[in-house]
């Protein structure tokens, strides 16, 4: 494994000033193929270690939880193990991870996966409900505490996460903060934990299952995703109509001698920002209205259970008094009906 080619030649660049070209020969990643979308790899030991460590330990809880008799989807298993924490991985370690310090927009593409589609499936893999249903009693009664707490109430909210998934990306691209987290290892790696953990405070309350402070009526997740989304639009939009270079000091500091140029590389970068977001976007949309009609089945479902047993109950006591029972039992329905239009 080589180290970061563009940070190192980065460095450089600040070392001789702003805007000056080094005399060097570039030494980063060869052109970006489509072989090497299959094969670019840059393995990394603490993301690796991270993964793995937090797949073996929803996989455990997931057996566990089945060993006693109860159910636990295995679609829940694939969403937070494969599309989640693999999707991390593929972001990192794969292609976007190797070329995210040589091409705009990989770095564009890797942004998109680690804000917008990771979390989307480590929130469908209920991994907060699996702690739940398997935690000993006190970590337990600790767990449930935070999710209640005041912090938990204030952060774990789709309006903090809108602003971290759509707006710290204008401060990030329109300031000099996206160059300095080229040329710096560690604040390069926390972005990577902050698009991640922006967009599960996103979309965790939105399309997850599991029981989180602040989860909005599906009308009102609706009407947020649909304000929010052109926000990536109309950055993407901003970001190929500039003619100021993103990092521009940066990118000619490391003299990457294969196409695409800087400014196509930035339009491209954009342009995925923008398609990116909206296709992501539509997915989102048609998944929650799937779960509102799933939520509005089980609620009838629910309701008709207990219509059921009200009107078993009103035959029983009807037969016990010697009562019409078919009576006793339609009217006894009728006014649980009323009760629960008025309620």
């Amino acid at each position: 494994m080589h180290d970061p080619p563009a940070r190192r030649a980065g460095q450089r660049s600040g070392a001789e000033g702003p805007g000056r070209r080094l005399d060097h020969v570039y030494d980063g990643p060869p052109p970006l193929t489509w072989g090497r979308l299959v094969t670019a790899w840059e393995p990394r030991a603490v993301v690796l270690i991270a993964l793995v460590g937090l797949a073996a330990a929803y996989l455990l809880a997931a057996r566990s939880l089945r060993r006693r008799g109860d159910a636990w989807s295995p679609a829940r298993d694939i969403s937070f193990v494969v599309g989640g924490l693999g999707t991390i991985a593929w972001a990192t370690l794969g292609w976007m991870g190797v070329y995210d310090d040589t091409l705009f927009w990989a770095h564009m593409a890797q942004h998109m996966v680690l804000s917008m589609v990771a979390p989307i499936f480590l929130a469908l893999g209920a991994p907060v409900t699996l702690a739940l249903r398997t935690l000993p009693p006190r970590p337990r009664r600790g767990l449930r505490k935070a999710l209640h707490s005041l912090p938990a109430k204030i952060l774990i909210n789709p309006l903090v996460g809108a602003v971290l998934v759509f707006g710290t990306p204008f401060v990030l691209y329109m300031t000099g903060l996206y160059q300095a987290s080229l040329q710096n290892d560690a604040l390069h790696n926390l972005l990577h934990v902050h698009f991640v953990l922006a967009g599960c405070i996103f979309f965790w309350p939105i399309i997850g299952i599991d029981p989180v402070p602040n989860r909005l009526p599906y009308p009102m997740r609706l009407l947020l995703v649909c304000i929010a989304l052109p926000a990536h639009a109309f950055l993407g939009v901003s970001i190929m109509a500039q003619r100021t270079i993103i990092a521009g000091d940066y990118y000619r500091a490391l003299g990457r001698p294969w196409a695409p140029s800087l400014s196509q590389d930035q339009n491209i970068g954009g342009g995925l920002l923008w398609a990116a977001g909206d296709l992501v976007g539509l997915l989102v949309f048609g998944a929650l209205l799937f779960q509102w009609s799933k939520a509005d089945d089980r609620e009838a479902a629910r309701v008709d259970r207990h219509l059921d047993r009200t009107e078993r109950l009103a035959r029983q006591r009807a037969v016990a008094a010697g009562e019409d029972a078919a009576l006793s039992a339609y009217n006894q329905r009728l006014k649980a009906l009323a009760d629960r239009e008025s309620g």
